[in-house]
């Protein structure tokens, strides 16, 4: 309406014709997406998805998170089939032409670690930071393809990577599982020193947790780490070589 100059129902009628020309593509309720040119007249065309999640959030607090910041900093090799999205704000999945997209609840103590990136030519989207990805990835493995995943996105962006600055970001994210895990993967991908390893240890709690919590409860127990290793340090260190 405020592109238009219309008032509500002339815009909804006007947007209603777009729509069936193929000039434009409806997303959900009041969001639509044009059309390019040169494909034609496409009615599922939905554009680029981390956008259409921007647009979804509108002013809300958000990045987008896990496997799909792995995409964008190219951390992954593996097709995105879910847009994940983080915000202090409580919001329902829903699938649109065909994407899934989720919203991962942060706490607000919690929200940091991310700033714009350019997924397009002309757009930007707030993203995590490759540090924040990482521990995102920590924290819910389940949405980043599980441990194994996330410790090769640690792997293949090491250069860009600053270990006292994962370190800093576990620190104050204080959640127990991700200081052990995080420390175990950069110990034996050999990121970071010595005193990066003291400073994570000196925050571990007494009780054990699963190195991947997708994976059954077996392996031995590591006390160093306070971790149960269900996946062999072997497939850890595979990583530096694919």
């Amino acid at each position: 309406m405020e592109i238009t100059g219309l008032k509500a129902a002339s815009a909804r009628s006007f947007m209603r014709a777009l729509v069936g020309r193929g000039v434009a593509a409806r997303l959900r309720p009041g969001l639509f997406n044009l059309i390019p040119a040169e494909l034609g007249r496409d009615k599922e065309y939905m554009g680029n998805p981390y956008v259409v999640a921007r647009e979804i959030m509108g002013d809300r607090d958000h990045y987008i998170s896990h496997a799909s910041a792995m995409d964008i900093h190219r951390m992954t090799t593996q097709p995105q089939l879910v847009i994940y999205t983080s915000s202090p704000a409580a919001m329902r999945k829903r699938t649109i032409l065909g994407t899934e997209f989720r919203f991962i609840k942060c706490q607000q103590a919690r929200f940091f670690g991310f700033s714009e990136a350019w997924v397009s030519k002309q757009e930007k989207v707030m993203v995590s930071d490759i540090e924040r990805t990482v521990l995102d990835g920590l924290k819910a493995p389940e949405h980043c393809g599980g441990i194994t995943e996330t410790a090769k996105g640690l792997w293949m962006r090491r250069s860009d990577i600053g270990p006292q600055k994962l370190v800093e970001y576990a620190l104050r994210l204080n959640v127990r599982a991700v200081i052990g895990r995080l420390g175990y993967l950069m110990e034996t991908l050999e990121i970071g020193t010595e005193s990066d390893f003291a400073r994570l240890r000196e925050k571990l709690g007494r009780a054990y947790v699963l190195l991947d919590p997708m994976l059954p409860a077996e392996g031995k127990y590591f006390a160093k780490w306070r971790l149960r290793l269900n996946v062999s340090v072997d497939e850890i260190r595979a990583v530096g070589h694919t």
